[in-house]
């Protein structure tokens, strides 16, 4: 059996427009999704609600006095739940990135487009305005007859309240997603005072026109022909990959009958034919046409299938999770050498976080020795050298450091250097550092180390080399 992507996926189709009365489209290609109930429904209810809930609370969450979660982009400091980071760290940011992509390429292997069909934000963003629409306008019959019905006052208030209800969770989201680029108390309250003219309300005002627009009016367009995962999946897929398939050899003939009728003896399979399947899935594609692209594993057609097989006495499972090499009656394998490939390199990815985390200074010494100068006299004859220091505490709590030598013999600081530095603040001044006259008739070198030591916890010691020069006597 191969372990070779399986390249079986062909264009969505639609049924005709509105002349079938079982099409989920019109004629102008908007489409009307049916509302149902089931367990994967309930499972993305679950599983988005939660990613929803921390996507909108977490920004208003405090942590030791700050923000849980700012990328302060002014300040160039990024605080994630009582950890401050800087664009030194822009490596394990990178470290991040890897490992999710690597993990969404694993479950794809496995569970094909679940995160499409779950958590995707353009998906839950759409289930979200199509709960709206519901609300205000009514389920698919009602809104099609209202989408051909004559403008009247009743279709003008249903329309309005629900783009009242469209814009509002689109403004919610705007502030939500900037609050983690601008302090989000702050951002509240300065809109609330009408101050709709800075550059955080600017790009409130653009992200929800964009958010607005894609789950409003663009929807499945997005997931049919912007975005990049649908074209790339089937490489990521094999015979063992969970997709959502129509089991045609149980199914076909397919036709309408009563409950009570043998559908065996009239020779006809278990479906009946209704377009549920069709109606309730929201890239408009009928999912007994085979594996295609514009399917997203939302699961809603196995909720709608299911549905009616109870109604008719039927086994669930028409339309199901299952894979090519199950259809064909092949033995399914679950582990299999891609899938070690990936967990092998999501071990060495996290690997290096762990270990980039762990070797992360708190504090940032960067020394410039001044070159104009090499060298300069005391008063008292010795041969000083002069450097500028900037220190960087890179905590979100205050701490009082003292500068030291290292490595520094016959090297001494001019005088004491003990500082306090608060949370994130950089400090920018000069260090003079002194050496008795050496009896040698060359100029030379001393390399040594400036040694900045945690008053508080001594064992927290941070060093930076540096040279000192000296001239011939």
């Amino acid at each position: 059996m191969s372990d070779s992507p399986v390249q079986i996926l062909i264009p969505a189709k639609n049924l005709p427009g509105d002349s079938n009365p079982a099409s989920t489209t019109l004629r102008e290609g908007k489409i009307f999704t049916r509302s149902f109930t089931g367990r994967f429904r309930n499972f993305r209810l679950l599983g988005a609600g939660f990613l929803t809930l921390l996507f909108f609370g977490t920004s208003w969450v405090n942590w030791n006095g700050h923000q849980a979660i700012l990328w302060d982009l002014d300040t160039r400091q990024f605080h994630v739940f009582g950890t401050t980071f800087w664009p030194q760290d822009f490596m394990l940011l990178s470290y991040v990135m890897i490992i999710g992509a690597l993990l969404l390429f694993a479950v794809t292997m496995v569970a094909g487009r679940v995160w499409c069909g779950y958590t995707c934000p353009q998906s839950v963003w759409t289930w979200a305005f199509i709960w709206a629409e519901n609300l205000t306008e009514g389920d698919r019959n009602q809104r099609i007859k209202l989408q051909h019905a004559p403008l009247t006052f009743s279709k003008v208030f249903k329309r309005s309240s629900k783009h009242v209800l469209w814009l509002s969770m689109s403004i919610a989201t705007g502030i939500a997603f900037v609050g983690y680029f601008v302090p989000v108390r702050e951002l509240v309250q300065n809109l609330a005072h009408l101050e709709w003219l800075s550059s955080s309300a600017i790009w409130v005002g653009i992200v929800a026109a964009l958010t607005y627009m894609n789950a409003g009016w663009v929807r499945e367009k997005v997931c049919l022909h912007m975005c990049p995962y649908a074209r790339f999946q089937s490489v990521m897929f094999d015979r063992n990959t969970l997709v959502i398939a129509y089991d045609a050899a149980r199914g076909d003939a397919r036709g309408s009958r009563k409950k009570t009728d043998d559908h065996k003896a009239l020779g006809l399979g278990d479906c009946i034919d209704c377009y549920m399947c069709v109606q309730v899935c929201p890239t408009g594609i009928d999912i007994r046409d085979g594996l295609q692209m514009d399917c997203i594993g939302c699961a809603a057609c196995i909720d709608a299938c299911d549905d009616v097989m109870d109604k008719m006495g039927y086994d669930r499972g028409l339309v199901s999770y299952t894979s090519e090499a199950a259809l064909a009656g092949e033995p399914e394998k679950i582990l299999r050498p891609r899938l070690f490939g990936y967990g092998a390199l999501i071990a060495i990815m996290l690997a290096a976080l762990v270990v980039s985390l762990n070797s992360r200074e708190l504090v940032d010494i960067s020394v410039v020795k001044d070159r104009s100068v090499l060298y300069r006299y005391t008063s008292d004859g010795d041969v000083m050298n002069v450097y500028r220091m900037k220190i960087t505490n890179k905590t979100q709590q205050p701490a009082q450091y003292n500068l030291k030598l290292h490595n520094a013999e016959g090297l001494s600081l001019s005088r004491t250097y003990q500082f306090t530095l608060a949370a994130g603040e950089v400090y920018d001044f000069p260090v003079t550092v002194e050496m008795k006259p050496l009896p040698t008739k060359e100029a030379g070198m001393v390399q040594f180390d400036f040694e900045l030591v945690n008053s508080a916890a001594p064992n927290l010691v941070t060093r930076e080399a540096a040279n000192f020069m000296y001239p011939a006597q």
